[in-house]
């Protein structure tokens, strides 16, 4: 066995990663499943309708999408440290790693925020951002339940600008950290924010997202296309698309036709058919 694993490391990096996805699935089900159960928007149950699909989602990106996502993201961090000067490029380098990370969290938190505001606005992109948008109950596992186009694009949104600001370099000591670091955090505060918990953070849910603010984002009618921040509302008040009332949303879901099985979500987007065929966006109605 400890030979074969020797000459063949892909099959060892890859039951790594299924174990490490089986682990982290574990510890976010053993917190936020009692939570959903205690403090629940809505009365559910864990095996929810769609809860195959999300876990499927949840392995499928968890597995796949970062060997996605590291081509084009190296690619466009040797782009920018090739075109822009060093000036730029490093002027964060000398900040202490507190201090370049809160000032990454807030840049990609802007990439995100217009990558996944041009999701909804654009056709072609609302095609596979529809895919999160489809589920009729909001859970922490709908979390991972997306297209993985729609996820490389939004996470190069937020990285495109912490390599044009200086504050994640592809060169030097530990060139990925900064990037992973805040994926990572966003991804695990994303959890939190679809969880079906009716938990409210009082003044600070204009500083930081809470389930409340992002469960609004689901709406399937009433006040849709707000709130797309992950982690910092401020960002939806300074353009305009914040919207927290103390009531929940009535429905969650979309009305764009969106196959119900995880390989018709993946396939459907992609299709020769799907791609000539006129796609609306959320659209812009109702808004505060």
């Amino acid at each position: 066995m400890t030979e074969f694993l020797a000459s063949h490391q892909h099959v060892l990096w890859f039951a790594s990663n299924v174990l490490r996805a089986c682990l982290l699935l574990a510890v976010v089900t053993v917190v936020f499943a009692p939570l959903e159960h205690m403090f629940a928007v809505r009365p559910g149950r864990l095996f929810e309708r769609g809860w195959s699909v999300n876990l499927g989602w949840y392995f499928f990106n968890g597995l796949f999408t970062t060997l996605l996502l590291t081509p084009p993201a190296l690619l466009i961090a040797w782009l920018i440290h090739s075109t822009l000067p060093g000036a730029v490029t490093g002027m964060a380098a000398g900040l202490p790693l507190w201090a370049r990370m809160v000032a990454a969290m807030v840049v990609g938190e802007i990439g995100f925020y217009w990558g996944h505001r041009w999701s909804h606005e654009l056709p072609l992109l609302w095609r596979f951002h529809a895919v999160h948008h489809s589920a009729e109950h909001v859970n922490f596992l709908v979390n991972t339940r997306g297209h993985p186009i729609d996820l490389v694009f939004t996470r190069l949104c937020g990285l495109t600008l912490l390599y044009a600001t200086g504050l994640a370099s592809p060169v030097g000591p530990n060139p990925s950290l900064v990037p992973m670091l805040v994926l990572f955090i966003g991804s695990l505060w994303s959890f939190f924010i679809h969880a079906n918990v009716r938990w409210r953070l009082g003044p600070f849910e204009e500083i930081i997202a809470s389930p409340a603010f992002h469960h609004w984002h689901h709406t399937l009618e009433d006040h849709k296309d707000h709130n797309y921040s992950s982690m910092l509302p401020f960002i939806d008040r300074l353009f305009g698309t914040f919207y927290l009332p103390r009531t929940w949303p009535k429905d969650y879901g979309t009305s764009t036709p969106v196959p119900e099985t995880l390989i018709g979500q993946l396939l459907e987007p992609l299709a020769p058919a799907a791609m000539g065929r006129p796609t609306a966006p959320v659209g812009r109605s109702n808004q505060a």
